[in-house]
């Protein structure tokens, strides 16, 4: 790994350390005015047009999620599926598009691993302390975020400091000698800000083979994780920031076996994982604030070795760097404008890529209760050439309850690095693919948002329809080729009713329909899945809710269908004062039985308890 893309990233931090001596009054925060950073044009949810699910602290902290990926879990539309737990290899999936279709951001920078197959984001090893949100945007949304945002974008968030100095310090023991611990600190004043955290996992695990197939060995998981964030306020409103985090992972796993269920069992497996992302971003805003210029330098590494047993078996290391300028306009209350270039420089394994785009972005409002946005892209990739892609989308705001949108959208995903090198020898081949090509996307949905007069009660629908084309998948003649196509359709449904100040219930459901180009179902994805959600909030220091999580029916990579499962939840917290918390969770309260990924086991009846305190 490089060090000096560390130093790059934490530049700009290191200034906000000495001046951070006096604090500033609270502000208050509207979650009505909280805007969707991904959108690139800070429009929020009621504007941006098209479908996008906001899961915020509160919700991580309310629901006790330790990893990202069971957060994420929780948007409709999304599927997740992990190798065996604590630290299986985990994808995401959204609206049925594969996880290398699907951008990930962490504060805006890209940190798909270029060294993978397909391009795709590893989630096993994200802890949840230190994200302030995630947002989950559906569809194409290549306009926005260039390739590898053919299928959707998740975008992370970490957290920022409150005004005045503080910070939180906490610790839980659960099940599997389980334990899971951290520390931040933080201040912020007129003049600048930082924060710093660190937390750490070490758990003896279960079998990542299902032990009902036989299989007793632990396998062990231990992650530690260290993060910087900061930023100066200069004159004029301009402000400087800058953020660094580093991942180091050690999981182990089982083994390939050929006559086990989903060919996997026992075995003396380990995988160590070293992740880094970073990023420094000077804002400027001139002509009255209208005018907001964004630059922007970020770079993520990602580096993986294998061991069987005890000897290296495998290694991987890849890193990208972007380079980014947007400028947005606010020409006045109706017109907005948002404008840019990005350089993005990928290598893998001693081969590299570069990729240049250039993007426009338009909201137009012709009355206050109608936003009309578009935009267009085009990427230049050094090797595959053009792509343009454009985006369209409307929200009309009938009136204080009801809110109509729709959206339009295509994506591109360039061939990966291993696609693009890979010879397949043992096909008789001596070159790579020559006719590879990227995959393109084109979507819409239709949808509404719905609230009652009194805010109680909330609802709203989602139409969704994807076709992806020229999807790359393996061939025995040309080794990687683009041979695939996927049709995906669906609906994605939520709501939610507060029956008193203390207790509240909220649901969601998807409904999927993805096949591939021959009309069979797209395996490792549910027609079904959905939660439910009760939270309960009495007057006093308790609080405390219960997750139901449906994973319908799905098909095997074998042809067979693997068992739909619910799973129940449970977590509660007691307030001993202002700065003192006693948490608990209980995971899988009926010890249901289930397999995300044929062949590996999960976690049966389990649970954790834990303290934190505020200061």
């Amino acid at each position: 790994m490089s060090y000096r893309h560390i130093l790059l990233g934490a530049a700009a931090f290191t200034l906000t350390l000495p001046v951070l001596a006096q604090t500033s009054e609270d502000t208050e925060t509207h979650l009505d005015t909280i805007t969707v950073e991904g959108s690139r044009l800070g429009q929020t949810q009621a504007e941006i047009g098209s479908s996008v699910s906001i899961i915020t602290e509160e919700d991580i902290d309310q629901l006790g999620f330790d990893f990202a990926l069971d957060a994420v879990a929780s948007a409709p539309g999304v599927t997740i599926n992990q190798n065996g737990s604590f630290g299986g290899n985990a994808s995401v999936r959204i609206r049925g598009a594969s996880s290398g279709q699907t951008l990930v951001l962490i504060d805006g920078v890209p940190v798909n691993d270029p060294s993978g197959t397909d391009g795709g984001y590893n989630f096993a090893f994200m802890d949840t302390d230190n994200i302030e949100r995630i947002e989950v945007l559906k569809g194409p949304q290549s306009t926005l975020w260039g390739s590898d945002a053919i299928g959707g974008v998740v975008s992370i968030t970490t957290k920022t400091p409150e005004p005045g100095l503080g910070g939180t310090v906490f610790g839980e023991y659960g099940s599997f000698n389980t334990f899971r611990g951290g520390a931040s600190v933080g201040g912020a004043n007129d003049t600048g800000d930082f924060r710093l955290s660190a937390s750490r996992i070490d758990t003896d695990g279960i079998s990542k083979a299902d032990e009902a197939n036989g299989n007793t060995e632990e396998d062990g998981y231990e992650s530690s994780t260290l993060s910087a964030r900061g930023g100066l306020n200069l004159a004029n409103n301009i402000r400087l920031d800058s953020g660094v985090m580093w991942n180091d992972a050690e999981s182990e796993y089982d083994s390939y076996s050929g006559t086990a269920q989903g060919s996997v069992a026992d075995g003396d497996e380990v995988t160590k994982n070293e992740t880094l992302s970073s990023h420094v971003a000077l804002t400027v805003p001139l002509f009255d604030d209208r005018f907001v210029n964004e630059i922007m330098i970020g770079y993520s590494d990602i580096s993986r070795k294998n061991y069987t047993n005890g000897v290296n078996s495998y290694e991987a290391d890849g890193d990208r760097t972007i380079y980014r300028y947007q400028g947005t306009f606010t020409i006045n209350d109706a017109n907005k404008l948002a404008f840019g270039a990005e350089r993005e420089e990928t290598t893998a394994n001693d081969e590299d890529a570069a990729i240049d785009g250039l993007f426009a972005l338009y909201e137009f409002k012709p009355v206050e209760k109608l936003t009309l946005t578009g935009g267009v892209r085009v990427d230049d990739h050094d090797k595959f050439g053009s792509e343009t892609t454009g985006r369209a989308a409307a929200a009309y705001t009938a009136n204080d309850q009801l809110t109509l949108r729709a959206s339009w959208g295509q994506g591109f995903k360039a061939p990966s690095i291993f696609q693009s090198t890979y010879i397949c020898t043992f096909c008789g081949l001596s070159d790579p693919n020559p006719n590879l090509k990227p995959e393109t996307s084109e979507a819409f949905d239709l949808g509404f948002d719905w609230q009652s007069a009194n805010g109680k009660t909330k609802a709203g629908v989602t139409y969704f329809d994807q076709e992806t084309e020229n999807m790359i998948d393996f061939s025995y003649t040309a080794g990687y080729d683009n041979i695939a196509l996927v049709n995906s359709k669906g609906v994605e449904v939520y709501g939610s009713h507060q029956f008193t100040d203390w207790l509240g219930v909220s649901a969601n459901y998807a409904y999927i329909d993805a096949e591939d180009g021959d009309g069979a179902e797209l395996p490792r994805l549910p027609e079904n899945s959905g939660d439910v959600t009760i939270s309960l909030t009495p007057e006093g220091p308790f609080s405390g809710a219960v997750l139901v999580r449906y994973n319908g029916e799905e098909a095997n990579t074998t042809g067979t269908t693997l068992d739909s499962w619910t799973r129940v939840d449970l977590t509660g917290s007691y307030n001993i004062d202002d700065r003192l918390e006693l948490y608990a969770r209980i995971e899988n309260l009926f010890d249901e039985d289930y397999q995300q990924i044929l062949g590996y086991g999960t976690p049966g009846l389990s649970g954790s308890v834990g303290v934190k305190l505020r200061y």
